[in-house]
């Protein structure tokens, strides 16, 4: 791909490994590892046109035949999760994107980061404890575009705290 300056590539989340469910830790552990894997893959292949995506799929397979009920599985062909696919691999596909589809509908799920607050000293767990609505407030939360982000915000924090 590095050659031909051109690549795509999708793999296969899912809502246990983004959102979690009953009794598939271990299946929703991998899962979650292939976001991480495509947020770190899409940096690196940025400068060779490869684009790096998941893909989130709601279908009817043999994984979703045991939840009979649960779900009207005939609504949730695998051809109803194919347009979302074939736009993933397109030449104009985006790249860092986790596509949610199922049943003919269409999400876009992302990793945020809040914009927090600053507590430390010897009473810090306390002040976390008392701030937590307003760490986990999602107001202007943002989608970092690399991992640095997070140190970056929270050395502002501290710069601030300490009359920078």
């Amino acid at each position: 791909m590095r050659e031909q300056n051109y690549g795509r590539i999708v793999m296969t989340t899912s809502s246990s490994g983004l959102y979690g469910n009953f009794g598939q830790s271990n299946y929703g552990a991998a899962k979650m590892a292939l976001v991480g894997l495509m947020q770190t893959l899409s940096i690196e292949g940025a400068k060779n046109n490869i684009k790096v995506n998941c893909l989130a799929p709601t279908a009817h397979t043999r994984m979703t035949e045991d939840l009979g009920a649960a779900l009207p599985l005939e609504a949730l062909g695998p051809e109803l999760v194919t347009p979302g696919l074939l736009y993933l691999v397109s030449e104009d596909a985006p790249t860092r994107v986790i596509l949610a589809a199922g049943a003919g509908g269409f999400e876009r799920a992302y990793v945020t980061l809040t914009q927090g607050d600053y507590a430390t000293g010897l009473n810090a767990p306390e002040q976390v404890a008392a701030r937590f609505d307003i760490i986990s407030d999602r107001t202007d939360e943002i989608v970092p575009e690399m991992g640095v982000a997070q140190g970056m915000m929270e050395l502002t924090k501290a710069h601030k705290a300490h009359g920078g």
